[in-house]
């Protein structure tokens, strides 16, 4: 593998998805992570010209039905089991606020 990952890479990753790892983890997971990616280096080895792209191991097809137009729950029976509710409307925690990045 030309860049095998450092702790900084599994850091910054770790930043960008918001998680807090210790440094135990962060030594863990760069090991699991090179080695993933030391064996799709070695996957990309593979002689793959004239095989046909699948999308899934096994022949499969999607079982579809007609696209029909059904009426809806009625309002007062989706708010009825929410824990908080201002109908319409469900209530929600706020997840998002200073710094989120969202």
């Amino acid at each position: 593998m030309a860049n095998p990952i450092t702790d900084a890479d599994v850091r910054h990753v770790a930043q960008l998805s918001r998680l807090k790892l210790s440094d135990e983890q962060i030594a863990e997971y760069t090991q699991q992570l090179g080695r993933v990616l030391g064996y799709i280096d070695k996957l990309s080895e593979l002689d793959v010209d004239g095989v046909e792209p699948m999308a899934h191991a096994l022949d499969m097809s999607n079982v579809l039905r007609e696209d029909v137009p059904v009426e809806g729950m009625p309002v007062d029976k989706a708010l009825a089991t929410a824990p908080a509710a201002d109908p319409p409307f469900f209530k929600v925690p706020k997840v998002l606020g200073e710094g989120s990045g969202a």
